[in-house]
C-alpha cells in the first residue's frame, strides 16, 4: 500500500507566521507554488496560506496601484491575518488512498504533511500527478 511519505514533496518551502504578504507572493513566485505552509518561530506548522488567501488579501488590481504601493502594502500584511488555522494535516504514514479521498471530497488543493507538530512535507494534486503516471507507466510495462 502506497503511504504519503512515498509521494509527497520535499523539502517544503515555508514562511514564518510574522513574514508578509509580500513575502509569499514572492515565494509563490519564484517556486511556482500555489500554497505555502507557515510555521511559528519554533518550527511547528500553525497554519497555510494559498494564491486565493493572497488575492482576498490583496486590493484588487482596479484600484490602480503602482507595483511599488503594491509591495508596500504586502509588506505591511503579516501572514498571521490571512492564514487559515483550521486545516487538514496528514502523517508520513497515512494512506495515499485515503489522501486522495480527503483532498478529493474536501476539494483541497494540498495537504501539510507532520510528524507531530513538525512540518515535514506536503502532499499536493501534482505530487498525485506524478503517481497517476507512474502507475499509467506501470500497466503500460505490463501489457
Amino acid at each position: 500500500m502506497f503511504k504519503v511519505k512515498d509521494w509527497m514533496s520535499t523539502p517544503v518551502q515555508s514562511l514564518k507566521e510574522n513574514d508578509s504578504l509580500f513575502d509569499a507572493r514572492e515565494l509563490m513566485d519564484r517556486y511556482r507554488i500555489r500554497h505555502v505552509p507557515i510555521v511559528d518561530m519554533q518550527g511547528n506548522y500553525v497554519g497555510l496560506t494559498s494564491h486565493r488567501d493572497m488575492l482576498s488579501a490583496t486590493i484588487s488590481q482596479l484600484a490602480d496601484l503602482d507595483q511599488e504601493t503594491q509591495r508596500e502594502i504586502d509588506a505591511g500584511i503579516p501572514l498571521r491575518e490571512i492564514m487559515s488555522t483550521q486545516t487538514a494535516t496528514l502523517a508520513p504514514d497515512d494512506s495515499i488512498r485515503e489522501a486522495a479521498e480527503t483532498l478529493l471530497n474536501n476539494k483541497f488543493g494540498c495537504m501539510p504533511v507532520l510528524e507531530g507538530s513538525e512540518l515535514v512535507g506536503i502532499l499536493t494534486e501534482a505530487d498525485f500527478l506524478k503517481l497517476t503516471i507512474n502507475l499509467m507507466e506501470a500497466l503500460n510495462e505490463n501489457d
